[in-house]
């Protein structure tokens, strides 16, 4: 077990652009067990992009818009990050907006043909938090 620090803002930000997967934790207001999923994102420094078909995930972020948003990455047990941002679920039906947060979700892809049901939304994530783990060997040089 290593030592784990604070991950600054320009660290944070650097995660959420480059995570392959982020994972949203959602809930209705009744009060149900929190729902939990991995999905293929896109981030333009404010909020991260999806494309969903219909399904548990969307009806509970239409009844409950607040949810949790998550990205890490790990090469060993001792050497991690991961980021956790508060947000706001909001459906995109606005076909220019829609067509931008497309290419945000698949910016190297080109265009992509996404099915007139998909649903597009974007979570706009807000006070985020970071941490990072590093060996013991190394914990010196990170901290002040």
């Amino acid at each position: 077990m290593g030592k784990i620090f604070v991950l600054d803002e320009d660290g944070i930000e650097e995660l959420l652009r480059t995570a392959l997967v982020g994972r949203i934790a959602c809930c209705r207001h009744d009060g149900g067990r929190p729902y939990l999923v991995p999905l293929a994102y896109g981030y333009d420094g404010e909020s991260a992009y999806a494309i969903s078909g219909p399904g548990r995930k969307l009806a509970i972020m239409r009844e409950q818009p607040l949810v949790t948003f998550e990205v890490d990455e790990a090469t060993a047990e001792d050497r991690w990050r991961s980021v956790i941002a508060d947000g706001e679920f909001e459906e995109i039906n606005d076909p220019d907006e829609r067509s931008r947060a497309i290419a945000i979700v698949a910016p190297s892809s080109g265009p992509i043909s996404v099915s007139p049901g998909a649903i597009v939304y974007r979570v706009r994530l807000t006070n985020k938090t970071g941490r990072f783990e590093v060996p013991d060997d190394e914990a010196h040089l990170h901290e002040r």
